[in-house]
């Protein structure tokens, strides 16, 4: 029988497979959650680098969040993570929410990068 890690590794291939099809190009806006904070990057897979990042681990956004683990923090990184975005010139990507489901922090985060001018 399958582990936790192989049962999330299934989904995180399977969510990955589906992007690479739909996409067109476009950069990927990568989630990764854990139990206490959360960060976003967003990657160039054709050429290999990160044009973007943020995460709750930055020591000015350690000072401001109350916690790095709830929604208010997840909306920050959205928001961060899309304005550092556009100013390198990335208005499109496509989500890749990674083994974790659309909901809560995840979402939270979404929606946040979303209203602060990124496509997807």
């Amino acid at each position: 029988m399958a582990n936790v890690s192989e049962l999330s590794a299934k989904r995180r291939a399977r969510v990955r497979r589906r992007l690479m099809r739909r996409n067109v190009g476009r950069p990927r806006l990568s989630v990764f959650r854990s139990n206490k904070n959360i960060s976003a990057q967003i990657i160039d897979d054709r050429a290999g680098r990160t044009l973007a990042a943020a995460s709750s681990l930055e020591k000015e956004l350690r000072e401001s969040l109350k916690s790095g683990a709830d929604k208010e923090a997840a909306a920050t990184i959205g928001r961060l993570v899309a304005e550092r975005a556009i100013a390198n010139g990335v208005k499109e990507v496509v989500f890749d929410r990674g083994s974790y489901v659309y909901h809560g922090r995840v979402k939270a985060l979404a929606e946040a990068a979303r209203e602060s001018g990124l496509a997807f």
